[in-house]
């Protein structure tokens, strides 16, 4: 049986090599995607062309939009003066998420950087979840970005069509300016999904972490060794340092670069003989909505799986309580269990219906599913060692996982500290605006 297993994990990983996408692939949609968005390395003409359309999209067009485009004479309406933060904004964003992706897809490959290559090492329901937050990516994707780019469509259409720019440069200018908007629409388009795509990939990952953890507190309910625990819990935390060394230069880069982008943006706002409204701020707005929107994907996801791997700390805690209790209540037993009784897991007793709700006053409506209070211990808890089960618990809670940024654990207090120095920071800056004004 051994080497029938090692036989079929082999082949099982040689399937999930590297490899050209082709139609039976669950990958061949986001090959297809980093095809058509020019982030795919696999070859020299691709690299080239990668490169080549970033540079245009990213850089080329953001400038003659902002120094050529512009228009400076124009009335109120039609006068952009936020178009400096918004440009650079997305492009720096665009060059972070398009050098983060296109680094780790041609070091490690689509397969390797989604961890598909170690789910024939996982179970059934790990997979199957796994395959359904893979084809339910591309939904969140385009919920985030379609939104977006309708009304900045909206925005550019309107503000060429009204008479906001009249530069012939192509003789014509109708011509011209159907030209410009498209060019403006797709730099648009492509910075905001790349920036997308790289939070969405994280939350991938994080999804799938996630399923292995809940998969992984089931071993609290059915007959395991504790070097069998100790073991998977060791592969689930390399594998959350993984991601953490993967995407911490990106997520502490994001958040700088956003939090000066809404700096900045709130000092130009706060200005005295600023002009704030539809027509000249509509655009920073969304711009912020969209920077703001992928940043919390990202801190979200993050916090998602530091929370749940606590949850799994505190559910060990629990297993371990009860099956102590229940190992000194067998022994107070004056009457022993008759011997064709069978053996039932021991139950502890809470205040819940039969509905499983609580017959309290006060609901437990923000509980983790790996957190509840209804715990069944199953009766061969009280087979394994105080010691064994005491060391378990132990190592959880001082060895707890989740997604670090350089040492620092991304937890609620994490997501806390950010809030009380970004809110700190915008008070300072009011300060420093309304007393200048």
């Amino acid at each position: 049986m051994g080497d029938e297993r090692k036989t079929l994990i082999s082949k099982s990983s040689k399937a999930f090599n590297r490899c050209i996408s082709h139609a039976g692939d669950e990958l061949h949609s986001f090959r297809s995607c980093l095809r058509w968005m020019c982030v795919d390395h696999s070859s020299i003409w691709g690299a080239c062309l990668s490169w080549s359309l970033f540079v245009l999209l990213s850089i080329v067009v953001p400038l003659l939009s902002h120094f050529v485009l512009a228009c400076s004479t124009c009335d109120t309406r039609h006068h952009r003066p936020y178009d400096k933060v918004v440009q650079l904004s997305l492009t720096v964003v665009a060059i972070l998420s398009f050098y983060c992706l296109s680094r780790i897809v041609r070091r490690y490959g689509l397969r390797r950087f989604l961890f598909l290559d170690k789910l024939c090492e996982e179970s059934e329901q790990v997979g199957q979840g796994y395959t359904e937050q893979l084809n339910r990516s591309w939904k969140i994707l385009l919920v985030f970005v379609l939104p977006c780019f309708a009304a900045e469509s909206a925005y550019k259409i309107w503000w060429y069509s009204s008479g906001g720019s009249q530069i012939p440069f192509l003789g014509n200018a109708m011509v011209s300016d159907a030209v410009a908007c498209t060019l403006e629409l797709c730099s648009w388009l492509y910075r905001t999904s790349i920036f997308f795509l790289a939070c969405v990939l994280f939350r991938l990952l994080c999804s799938l972490q996630i399923l292995r953890l809940q998969d992984f507190a089931l071993v609290f309910q059915m007959e395991y060794e504790v070097a069998s625990v100790l073991k998977e819990h060791l592969r689930i935390r390399r594998h959350l340092r993984i991601i953490s060394h993967r995407y911490r230069a990106f997520i502490l880069l994001a958040l700088g670069i956003i939090t000066a982008s809404q700096l900045a943006s709130l000092l130009m706002t706060t200005r005295s003989h600023a002009i704030v409204n539809f027509f000249t701020a509509g655009e920073l707005a969304l711009c912020s909505i969209t920077l703001v929107t992928g940043l919390m994907i990202c801190l979200r996801s993050a916090t998602k799986i530091t929370h749940k791997a606590q949850s799994v700390t505190s559910l060990a805690a629990k297993w371990h309580v009860c099956a102590t209790i229940d190992s000194f209540d067998s022994t107070d037993c004056e009457t022993p269990a008759a011997v064709d009784q069978p053996v039932r897991p021991h139950v502890l007793e809470f205040p819940i219906n039969a509905n499983g709700e609580w017959d309290d006053d006060e609901t437990a409506d923000g509980d983790d599913e790996l957190d509840n209070t209804n715990i069944i211990l199953p009766i061969y808890a009280r087979t394994i060692s105080f010691q064994k089960r005491q060391a378990l618990v132990t190592y959880l809670e001082n060895n707890r996982a989740g997604i670090t940024v350089y040492g620092f654990v991304l937890d609620r207090s994490t997501l806390h500290t950010i809030f009380g120095v970004e809110m700190s920071l915008v008070l300072w800056l009011l300060g420093k605006t309304i007393g200048i004004s």
